[in-house]
């Protein structure tokens, strides 16, 4: 896919990306873009601001990486904000998030990261999008609690097998949370070690969108 690339600061300067959006009754808006990849001593800010009606759709996907990390070149860029708004008939928050990495002088954004290297968030909201939200939502429950909680002795043929002290951290981790108060609205949160990884979770999750759009979400990548 084509990543959106943040190159080197210069001085302080901060690269900025703001987007205002007015999505109408029984529309839908698909934001999908390909992750943010912020090179090494990069600023980076993003605002997506969303005005919707109660019967308005709205997907949004929002990703970054830690860089070009297959280079080595792993959460070295020196910040990265991104704003979500949904507002409610112009005024009303829906959904307000905030995301905000920075280097810290007592902790690198490197340190906190560990071996991931993707974090996305994925927020659909409206009633064209209500079955992929419960697929989601059932799906990333059922493999969470495989990974989070695998079986422990007592059960024929786990018994034998002793509990690592450090269990390996699962190569994708996700949860899900309805949001707004008649639960129209649902964001999935991801962390990954690889963004193929995450390009196959969208593909699998947002399939269904295909007939709205024309085209699968994220096939060709």
């Amino acid at each position: 896919g084509l990543h959106q690339e943040v190159y080197k600061a210069v001085g302080s300067k901060c690269s900025e990306q703001v987007l205002e959006a007015t999505v109408g009754k029984d529309a839908l808006l698909a934001v999908i873009p390909d992750p943010v990849t912020c090179f090494s001593t990069a600023r980076y800010y993003q605002k997506q601001v969303f005005h919707v009606s109660g019967d308005s759709n709205l997907v949004i996907v929002d990703w970054f990486t830690s860089g070009r990390y297959e280079s080595g070149e792993k959460w070295d860029f020196t910040s990265y904000k991104s704003v979500n708004h949904i507002l409610l008939e112009e005024y009303q928050p829906l959904f307000i998030d905030s995301v905000l990495l920075e280097q810290g002088s007592d902790c690198t954004i490197a340190e906190r990261m560990q071996e991931y290297n993707v974090v996305a968030m994925v927020v659909l909201l409206g009633p064209k999008l209500k079955h992929i939200q419960d697929q989601m939502q059932d799906e990333v429950k059922n493999v969470m609690s495989v990974q989070l909680h695998p079986p422990t002795s007592g059960g024929g043929r786990y018994a034998a097998r002793p509990q690592a002290l450090h269990p390996q951290s699962p190569p994708l981790v996700a949860s899900c949370s309805p949001f707004s108060r008649m639960g129209t609205g649902m964001v999935a949160r991801i962390v990954a070690v690889s963004t193929e990884s995450v390009y196959t979770f969208l593909r699998h999750h947002l399939a269904a969108l295909e007939p709205f759009l024309g085209v699968t979400p994220y096939s060709s990548s």
